[in-house]
């Protein structure tokens, strides 16, 4: 019985952690590597062929963007995951691969011309629509047999539409133990969905520590705080740019644009017109119509039963092709634009930030966590010039950040989410946040009277011994184009030595010929590269 980190460990991106048990994988989330979180997203740090489960505890590509890529290597198991994180993965997935085809295709002009090898995407639009094939839903609180010693419940998590933290009830040789996996925990108040469901008993606690560090400014100021910038704005005949995650967050803000419409909130221009220009949050935003049953807060619910929609109000346009967006950037009427990537890093935002930084009469609006390393931190970080397709931008647009629209929990929700367990667990372990702040808040836990840690990334703890078994490392974090490249091959190195080691210790049971002969096959290899 044992508990394996796999992503997002002193992190934020690229969530993954695997229980082993009964002879079985069972990973929690395949996710992304996102900014400087990025190792090399190719290499997976375990054989995929020998998972057999994989639990989604929700849509977003920092824990679901590695399925495709999971599939493509070897996984041939079952995906279990909530209702309506399966139809928002599948929309988003399929966005995901459309962005690995592009910049694959856009490198490889580049490469081209600088004599480079061509580069393949991570995976393609293929591959992720292959992925429901192995897709198994269930709903919340819902109790899942999933194999042999182990029950699984999803518990609603308060992030996203259809997020769940997950119990995980594990039995091996008469041993029980309980594993909470946080999944992302939500901020509290927020349009639409619920407030995080609080859980009690656990042996073990993986949680997320995003905020670890810092608390939200208050949530109810918003709706005019974003009124008076989107007046001042566009009075001054500037836009107001909002990088925006595609699934949730482009949600809220309609749903806060439609209350600002309502009250006339916006005086230069009244009747200002709104451009989602995104085809997944178009996509995204018909499942956020559909069958809600047992998803939406008590306001929401109250706003379909009267046959109001949450997302609609008048001048707003939902932008589809290329041209259309390209459009938007020669018009100049003042105006509303919400794209995705919500960090920058690729999308449409792109193209509208290159068209409007520079703009002193506009305003770029964050709303949502940016990681170290992305395009969205750095201008938050306060650069004065950014690169973007080849040409030096400056950055004039004034720029905001409003925290308190996270759809994260902050610190004092994480610390009222962990001290509903009781009694406390044996061990609780802190990921999904930036080095400094898992290490700090793991030890505030510790001063709170909880046994917490920060583990390192491939650490293996016994949960049956409560006892760490390997201490994993701290790898060497992407920084600069360069540095990915020098370091891409020796990474792959590491990650096939983590494969071979967990190769070996499964390799128990087999024949005496066969683990003789693996020895020797080792020993010459060992051999080979040690002159």
């Amino acid at each position: 019985m044992k508990l394996y980190f796999y992503g997002a460990d002193r992190a934020v991106t690229g969530s993954c952690h695997c229980v082993e048990i009964n002879g079985k994988r069972i990973l929690v989330d395949c996710g992304l590597q996102q900014g400087q979180d990025e190792l090399d997203n190719t290499v997976l740090p375990f054989a995929p062929g020998q998972i057999d489960y994989v639990l989604i505890t929700h849509a977003h590509i920092d824990h679901t963007g590695r399925v495709p890529l999971l599939i493509k290597q070897g996984f041939c198991g079952q995906i279990l995951t909530t209702r309506l994180t399966a139809k928002l993965m599948e929309i988003m997935l399929l966005d995901s691969a459309h962005i690995q085809e592009s910049d694959a295709e856009y490198m490889n002009r580049k490469g081209e011309r600088a004599g480079r090898e061509p580069v393949e995407p991570l995976y393609t639009i293929v591959d992720a629509q292959n992925v429901s094939k192995y897709v198994r839903t269930c709903e919340y609180e819902q109790t899942v047999p999933l194999c042999e010693g182990v029950e699984v419940t999803f518990t609603d998590a308060g992030h996203l539409l259809g997020s769940a933290s997950i119990t995980m009830k594990l039995c091996e040789d008469g041993v029980e133990k309980t594993v909470v996996f946080s999944g992302d925990i939500g901020n509290v108040n927020q349009p639409i969905i619920r407030d995080p469901q609080l859980l009690h008993a656990a042996d073990y606690v993986v949680t997320e520590s995003t905020y670890g560090d810092r608390n939200h400014a208050p949530v109810w100021s918003y709706t005019e705080e974003l009124a008076a910038l989107i007046d001042e704005t566009l009075s001054r005949g500037g836009n107001v740019v909002i990088p925006s995650f595609a699934v949730g967050r482009t949600q809220e803000l309609l749903y806060f644009i439609r209350e600002i419409k309502d009250q006339g909130l916006v005086k230069s221009v009244k009747d200002f017109p709104v451009y989602i220009d995104s085809p997944l949050a178009k996509a995204a935003t018909t499942v956020f119509c559909g069958d809600l049953n047992g998803y939406l807060d008590e306001e929401a619910l109250e706003l379909v039963k009267d046959g109001t929609s949450m997302f609609s109000f008048p001048n707003l346009h939902l932008i589809e092709t290329t041209e259309e967006s390209r459009l938007l950037n020669a018009n100049t009427d003042p105006k509303v634009i919400i794209s995705a990537s919500g960090m920058c890093d690729a999308g449409r935002i792109r193209h509208h930030l290159k068209h409007n930084l520079w703009r002193s009469n506009s305003a770029v609006v964050f709303v949502g966590f940016q990681a170290q390393g992305t395009l969205g931190r750095r201008l938050l970080d306060g650069e004065k010039s950014v690169k973007m397709f080849g040409e030096e931008i400056a950055v004039q647009a004034k720029i905001i950040n409003y925290p308190g629209l996270s759809s994260h929990a902050d610190h004092d929700h994480l610390v009222e989410w962990i001290e509903a367990f009781d009694p406390k667990p044996q061990q609780v372990f802190v990921v999904h946040g930036d080095a400094e702040v898992s290490l700090a808040y793991a030890q505030e836990l510790v001063g709170k009277g909880f046994a917490a840690t920060a583990p390192l990334y491939t650490a293996c703890y016994d949960l049956a011994g409560n006892m760490l078994l390997e201490a994993g490392y701290q790898p060497e974090r992407k920084h600069t184009e360069a540095q990915t490249r020098a370091n891409s091959l020796y990474g792959k190195l590491l990650a096939a030595g983590d494969a071979l080691l967990a190769l070996i210790r499964r390799s128990k049971g087999m024949s005496n010929k066969d683990v003789a002969s693996f020895t020797s096959q080792i020993n010459n290899l060992i051999e080979k590269w040690s002159k």
